[in-house]
């Protein structure tokens, strides 16, 4: 081993936040290291970025090395872990190592985008090893909401590393596996320099229920429901689908899957095995035949999504499906922070209709795929690790387990977010530099940073609007024609009553009228008189300054 080699941690999304997961591992000389990748995901926009579809992590550090970049690993199939995966793969272009489960998701995200790059994906799930450059990756099963997870375990000549992904322990789960209890026991008497580990539920005392719980509160439901029932889940979680399918079956109910995610997740569980010994799901158009009390919907929008099923649903904007007064809703489901305002809408136009709502206030029909904190505490006990590296959370998640960590007796807990360098090895764990990070934004079909996707003008634009104006001057420079004012998202009619329009057609004529002959020859002067002018205008009018477009032409 070289004398100058270090082992480093880098997050470049997922911590310091909830969502856009995705994490380097560098190993070998500060100026010539070899990486690895662990996730690459998305985190969804909020209404200051208006337009933008996905939000996916800045990998220009990754980008200006990638011919040291070995491999990109993939937990699991979830958006914040792999959503990104399709947009970034092609400009790096390195092997991918995933389960069969997240392989057919990727692919069946790929159909349903129209995305041109065809990433080749080696089949990689619990108890394969393999080695990439200076690194050996073991993956490790663990359970979590949705089919083939994994932790992994990161060999290297400075020691073995922990990086757990999103796990719980579920004794009784719906769909397997169990958290891998016996091989991270091994692992930890194998010694654990490192473990980065999942922070969501670090507030949580205690230990989360089990699915099997959740699968029983479900089925007490159905069965005692006198009319339809309905229940949203996040579409990715096939444990959950499956047991709401054998509770309505037991319950003598046909089960309708009604959302585009939905039914593409269950085509692909279906292909991987997962959907042995269901009953077939019933057509959308077989609905209105079917008895009140004999039937169950799965459906999409458990997030307020205004095009999900639900959503339709709660303002009847369905074709063959509507819900009617006595009816169950179940959110089988928690709201994700920012999604509140759009749920309670939907709630509320379900509850105009006479649908009943329950959530996992009024009964157990829904359990995080997070460890709690007696659950971090049994995965310490099992791998004993020396460093401590809290990940995926927010900062109040973060610190929250780092002081659980301290109190279980971990001594080395370093304060790690997005772009920090960690050196794990040699010498104490410490950030030693910090890496370019930060967010660039989906919207259509193009990527870019904030300035290059126009995100802060079109914020601009929808607090306050744009006026064009088109002026005509002849050679003499007088008016040729009536100047054009074209004014959008501004309201119709000032406090006068006054025409906002006419109100601002009379700003434009005085402004031009209020310069000489003589002056108006130099245009871009006379444009950006005419520009204040209207700014000025409408603020007396309205109390805001439109955006305002001023184009000037001499015949």
């Amino acid at each position: 081993m070289a004398k100058n080699e270090e082992l480093v941690f880098l997050p470049l999304g997922g911590v310091g936040e909830i969502g856009m997961n995705l994490a380097l591992y560098g190993y070998g000389p500060p100026t010539h290291r070899q990486w690895i990748m662990v996730d690459c995901g998305v985190t969804f926009p909020g209404p200051d970025l208006p337009g933008v579809d996905l939000v996916l992590p800045d990998i220009r550090y990754v980008l200006a090395q990638k011919n040291n970049l070995k491999a990109i690993f993939i937990t699991h199939a979830h958006e914040d872990h792999y959503g990104a995966l399709n947009d970034l793969w092609p400009g790096l272009n390195v092997p991918v190592y995933a389960s069969g489960f997240t392989a057919g998701m990727l692919e069946a995200k790929r159909n349903y985008e129209g995305s041109r790059s065809e990433i080749p994906i080696t089949n990689f799930k619990a108890g394969d090893t393999v080695t990439v450059g200076p690194f050996s990756v073991e993956a490790v099963g663990v359970n979590h909401s949705i089919p083939e997870p994994m932790s992994l375990v990161i060999r290297t000549p400075l020691g073995n590393l922990v990086h757990t992904g999103d796990w719980k322990i579920d004794h009784a789960p719906s769909l397997g596996p169990l958290t891998d209890e016996a091989r991270f026991r091994a692992i930890g008497d194998e010694g654990v320099l490192a473990m980065m580990c999942d922070s969501t539920n670090a507030m949580r005392d205690g230990v989360s229920p089990s699915e099997e719980e959740v699968s029983n509160g479900l089925r007490q439901i159905i069965e005692s429901a006198e009319g339809r029932v309905a229940i949203t889940t996040f579409s990715s979680n096939v444990g959950r689908i499956r047991s709401i399918a054998q509770a309505a079956e037991a319950a003598g109910r046909e089960v309708l899957l009604l959302g585009s995610s939905l039914k593409r997740v269950c085509a692909v569980a279906a292909d991987v095995g997962l959907m042995e010994g269901m009953k077939p799901f019933i057509a959308e158009d077989e609905y209105g035949y079917i008895p009140r009390d004999k039937i169950v919907v799965i459906l999409t929008g458990s997030q307020g999504e205004p095009r999900a099923a639900l959503a339709k649903l709660s303002r009847d904007e369905m074709r063959n499906v509507a819900l009617a007064s006595g009816d169950t809703v179940i959110f089988s489901s928690r709201a994700i922070p920012g999604n509140e305002k759009a749920i309670l809408d939907i709630k509320n136009g379900l509850i105009e209709q006479g649908v009943h709502i329950i959530t996992d206030n009024e009964a157990l029909v829904h359990v995080s795929g997070h460890p709690r904190r007696n659950e971090l505490q049994q995965m310490y006990q099992w791998v004993r690790p020396k460093v401590l590296v809290p990940v995926h959370g927010e900062a109040a998640h973060l610190i929250a387990q780092g002081e659980l960590a301290k109190q279980s007796g971990i001594a080395t807990v370093p304060r790690v977010r997005n772009g920090d360098v960690l050196r794990l090895a040699p010498g104490p764990a410490e950030v030693v530099d910090e890496a370019p990070h930060g967010r660039v934004f989906k919207d259509g079909k193009l990527i870019g940073d904030f300035e290059e996707m126009g995100i802060g003008d079109r914020r601009k634009l929808s607090f306050v609007g744009h006026v064009a104006v088109n002026v005509l001057l002849d050679s003499h420079f007088d008016f040729l024609g009536d100047p054009e004012i074209v004014p959008m998202g501004l309201p119709e009619f000032d406090n006068e009553g006054e025409d906002m329009e006419d109100v601002l057609y009379d700003c434009v004529l005085g402004a031009v009228e209020s310069i000489p002959r003589a002056r108006r020859k130099d245009l871009d002067k006379l444009r950006e008189s005419i520009r204040r002018a209207v700014r000025s205008t409408a603020n007396e009018a309205w109390g805001k300054k439109p955006v305002v477009t001023v184009f000037v032409t001499k015949v």
